[in-house]
């Protein structure tokens, strides 16, 4: 499984599609095998859910997200999680452990850049 956190510098972005890019961790049998970043390759309409499902990507966690975004993923089967806080290494063992849910939020405003969780 590859989980990819949307992120700024080492902590979850709060808003996904303008994070400086993905830290996507490589898991298997519930133990991280490997941890890379991946630069965000700009922030278009639709594209990223294309770009992370290249990247065999199961699983994008964030702070917020936007409706269409969210649904893009799903229609990849690619789960979302929204609502997260804190450093990505610690979001990511979270979910790899059962411990992090999504909180279903979505952004609905996307004139800022950067501060969506809710």
């Amino acid at each position: 499984m590859k989980i990819a956190v949307a992120s700024d510098g080492n902590f979850v972005s709060g808003h996904f599609g303008h994070c400086e890019g993905f830290t996507v961790y490589e898991v298997e049998e519930g133990k991280e095998l490997t941890k890379n970043f991946v630069a965000n390759p700009g922030h278009r309409p639709g594209y990223l859910p294309v770009f992370l499902k290249e990247l065999n990507t199961n699983v994008i966690i964030a702070g917020g997200m936007g409706e269409t975004a969210q649904q893009l993923f799903n229609d990849k089967g690619i789960e979302v999680v929204v609502g997260a806080q804190g450093s990505c290494d610690e979001q990511a063992q979270k979910f790899i452990k059962g411990e992090l849910e999504s909180t279903g939020s979505v952004c609905k405003e996307h004139q800022h850049e950067g501060n969506c969780n809710g």
